[in-house]
């Protein structure tokens, strides 16, 4: 039996029996609607960032830009996917996923992510149980280097703390202590569950791709003039940005400049791309724009599912009892009692263990606690969620180990935070 199906089943058995035992199922029964209603509400949410972000990696991939990126990277990547073609679209969409929430760029991140696990599923011969490539790819997606936690960043100035930023050095150690630990895991997993038999791949499609790279796609031509004038504004926004930076040589300009700056730069560039290469851009982005609204509308059910499960085993105090099972073991060695609750509730709800994480920053904004509290949320995944979203995505009902390899790597990532934090407070 799947992993996923255990977990979804104990997580709601062990919530209607605290429920039972705290006589709280009012309160559960009230939470297991609501967190229906929200997981609809998510969807409905991804449908938009979806539809934008397919449409535009539809530009980028008709503009040829996955296949030089998958050219660029595959020396760093083909020893990692072994099983992947080193110039497949998967290579570049991964790669691209994978910067994305390097820079925190979490709206752009999923949809980018989504993307390479569709294109990993073209490769997979038993499309309801997920391929090594798909678990190591989820797995390095859960733990991912992460340079700028803008989020808590901004929790923490908001706050009035001190020095709201370092946390930045203790998230970069964390979460490459979690992303090594995750590919570790991973590959370890892979070889003790066998050989894997080797990917599907379309022989149609291999000449297609053949095709493509040697004969160029039928794209327009666009005229010198109006390249000049590309050119020309291209160089004018360069200078507006130069002159920003500038201007006000601060802290506070950078963190405005990759918070709200990065993701407009990316759509534009990889539209500017296109459109350079002669791509009709429009009518490419709506082509892309149909294949994300289907995709959000199908991962509603898995989205549903799952939130309702961790929403109930939070309400019925079930959480609570966790918690209180692993003091003795935390206590101890230092780790405070009030942020073990954000350290457990991290893989399984983003938004709560960001709501817990920001009243204890704004009880002491630079006390220990807010700063592990701090670190430990921006160096994690909300595991369960990204499991669900992807794999839901594809249709992938068995995930095999790649349950197994996140857990292991929110929990390397949560014991290096609270290490490089004794160290560094």
């Amino acid at each position: 039996m799947a992993i996923m199906n255990r977990i979804w089943f104990y997580l709601i058995l062990l919530a209607v029996l605290a429920a039972a035992y705290n006589n709280s199922m009012e309160a559960v029964t009230k939470v297991s609607f609501d967190a229906a209603k929200t997981a609809v509400k998510l969807a409905i949410g991804l449908i938009g960032a979806m539809t934008l972000w397919l449409g535009i990696m539809k530009v980028a991939e008709e503009a040829g830009l996955l296949e030089i990126i998958s050219r660029k990277v595959k020396c760093i990547l083909v020893r990692l996917f072994p099983n992947v073609p080193p110039t497949h679209p998967a290579m570049s969409a991964m790669v691209m996923n994978i910067s994305a929430n390097m820079l925190g760029l979490g709206n752009a991140a999923t949809p980018l992510g989504i993307k390479a696990m569709m294109e990993l599923q073209k490769l997979n011969p038993h499309p309801e149980r997920a391929t090594n490539a798909m678990c190591l790819f989820l797995a390095i997606n859960t733990s991912n280097v992460t340079l700028l936690p803008l989020g808590v960043i901004a929790v923490r100035a908001a706050a009035g703390a001190s020095q709201p930023a370092s946390i930045i050095f203790p998230t970069i150690f964390a979460t490459t202590c979690s992303t090594i630990a995750a590919i570790v895991a991973a590959k370890f997993l892979a070889r003790l569950s066998g050989e894997e038999p080797p990917p599907r791949v379309d022989s149609e499609e291999v000449n297609n791709d053949e095709t493509k790279q040697s004969n160029p796609r039928d794209l327009a031509v666009i005229p010198k003039g109006e390249k000049l004038f590309l050119i020309f504004t291209l160089l004018l926004f360069c200078g507006l940005l130069l002159y920003r930076i500038f201007e006000s040589p601060t802290a506070d300009t950078f963190r405005e400049i990759v918070s709200f700056w990065i993701v407009p730069l990316l759509m534009l560039g990889l539209l500017f791309f296109g459109y350079w290469r002669g791509v009709p851009v429009y009518e490419k982005a709506c082509e892309g724009g149909k294949e994300g609204f289907q995709v959000a509308v199908r991962i509603i059910p898995f989205l549903v599912m799952i939130l309702v499960a961790i929403a109930m085993f939070k309400s019925s105090g079930a959480f609570n009892y966790l918690a209180q099972l692993l003091k003795p073991i935390t206590d101890p060695i230092g780790f405070p009692a009030e942020v073990l609750p954000v350290a457990i509730l991290r893989p399984l709800s983003g938004s709560g263990a960001f709501g817990l994480m920001s009243e204890i920053v704004a009880r002491a904004p630079d006390s220990f606690a807010s700063y592990l509290a701090s670190t430990i949320q921006g160096s994690t995944e909300t595991t369960f969620y990204v499991l669900a979203v992807y794999f839901g995505a594809v249709g992938i009902k068995d995930p095999r180990y790649a349950v197994w390899a996140a857990l292991f790597a929110d929990f390397v990532g949560i014991a290096a935070a609270f290490f490089i934090c004794k160290v560094t407070y």
